[in-house]
C-alpha cells in the first residue's frame, strides 16, 4: 500500500462565527470618559497587499492616566494605584470586514510605567488571529508624531527601520488614526514573541 498526499488544509476562518458575531465590543469607552476621544481604523493585509476580510483583532489598552482596567494592574515599585477610569473599559475586539477593515472608538491612552523609573510611550496593545494562523500575531499601536516615542523601552527594541510598521498615522478628520497590519512581505508589521 502507498502513501497518497492529500491536500493540506490551513485552520479557520471561524472568527465570524464563534468571537465575533455575539462578542464584538468596538467602543471601549462610554460617556464621560476622560480623554481624547479617537476613532482608530485598522487594516489587515496579507503578503501581496490583499485585505484580509475574516480577521479578528483584539485590542486592550490604558486609560489617560496610564491604568489598565484589570486588578492586577500596580504602580511602579508596587504602590497601589487609583482605581481606573469607570468609563473606560479597555478591551475591544471586532473582525475585519470585506475591505479587511475595523474601526474602534476609544480614547488615547496614558503612559504606562516601564522598567525602573520610564515610562512608555501611549501604545495599544494588539492580537491578530486569522486563517492559518495557528497563534495570535502580537504587536502594538503607537502614534506617530508623539514626542514620547523616542525614549519608549519597548519600541527602541525594534530595529529603527522597522518602527514606522507600529505606527499609526492621523487620518484627515481630526481624532481619526489609521494603522496598518502586515501579515508578512515587505513592509511586514513587527509582531512581538510573547
Amino acid at each position: 500500500m502507498g502513501l497518497v498526499p492529500i491536500p493540506s488544509q490551513t485552520a479557520g476562518p471561524f472568527f465570524h462565527l464563534g468571537l465575533t458575531a455575539h462578542w464584538s465590543i468596538g467602543d471601549l469607552a462610554s460617556d464621560g470618559v476622560k480623554g481624547e476621544r479617537i476613532q482608530l481604523a485598522c487594516r489587515v493585509l496579507d503578503g501581496e497587499g490583499v485585505p484580509v476580510g475574516d480577521a479578528m483583532i483584539e485590542i486592550w489598552q490604558a486609560d489617560l492616566e496610564g491604568r489598565y482596567n484589570h486588578p492586577d494592574d500596580i504602580r511602579q515599585n508596587n504602590i497601589p494605584r487609583a482605581p481606573s477610569d469607570p468609563k473606560f473599559y479597555g478591551f475591544g475586539r471586532l473582525a475585519t470586514d470585506a475591505h479587511g477593515m475595523c474601526t474602534f472608538s476609544t480614547i488615547k491612552p496614558g503612559r504606562v510605567p516601564g522598567n525602573g523609573k520610564t515610562f512608555q510611550a501611549p501604545h495599544i496593545n494588539v492580537s491578530i488571529f486569522a486563517r492559518g494562523i495557528l497563534n495570535r500575531l502580537a504587536t502594538r499601536i503607537y502614534f506617530a508624531g508623539d514626542p514620547a516615542n523616542h525614549e519608549d523601552p519597548v519600541l527602541n527594541l525594534v530595529p529603527a527601520d522597522r518602527r514606522d510598521t507600529l505606527l499609526a498615522h492621523g487620518h484627515t478628520q481630526p481624532n481619526e488614526w489609521h494603522f496598518d497590519i502586515r501579515l508578512c512581505g515587505d513592509g511586514e508589521t513587527a509582531f512581538f514573541d510573547i
